[in-house]
């Protein structure tokens, strides 16, 4: 069952990172919307600068990076958002002036998130998935058939 971008009962593992001043969200294998970046589509590219760490478990906040930690992603395409446009207007004057603006944008997705650590998680992680699965008699059955 999913209930939003996630499914329920999944652990929701994610990482904030800064780029270009702004903040964003990077969680594993979404795709993610950021300003425009100067390397090309299909290029990897490497985020340093990791704000804050968080599992269902335990949250770790930088200070102001979390250190060790890195998201590698991919570079899908670049792309242009929808138009903005502005209308200056004075009334009686005779002044009018339309302008437009498109930003530019790049579309990346998440390979995975780096961090100190990483491999103890996953193994506990497994542990914990092959226990649930020995425990519920309903999977068990379907295994052996």
């Amino acid at each position: 069952m999913t209930c939003g971008k996630g499914k329920i009962g999944e652990m929701m593992f994610y990482a904030i990172i800064e780029n270009g001043g702004k903040q964003y969200k990077a969680v594993e294998g979404q795709n993610l919307i950021v300003d425009l970046l100067t390397e090309e589509a299909g290029k990897k590219k490497t985020f340093d600068k990791v704000l804050l760490l968080a599992d269902d478990i335990e949250t770790h906040i930088g200070t102001p990076y979390v250190v060790g930690a890195s998201v590698d992603c991919t570079i899908l395409e670049h792309f242009k958002g929808e138009k903005v446009t502005t209308f200056k207007y004075r009334p009686k004057e005779r002044y009018r002036v339309k302008s437009g603006h498109r930003q530019p944008y790049s579309r990346l997705v998440v390979n995975s998130i780096a961090f100190p650590g990483k491999a103890k998680l996953s193994a506990n992680k497994k542990s914990d998935n092959e226990a649930a699965q020995n425990s519920n008699p309903e999977t068990a059955n379907h295994q052996q058939k």
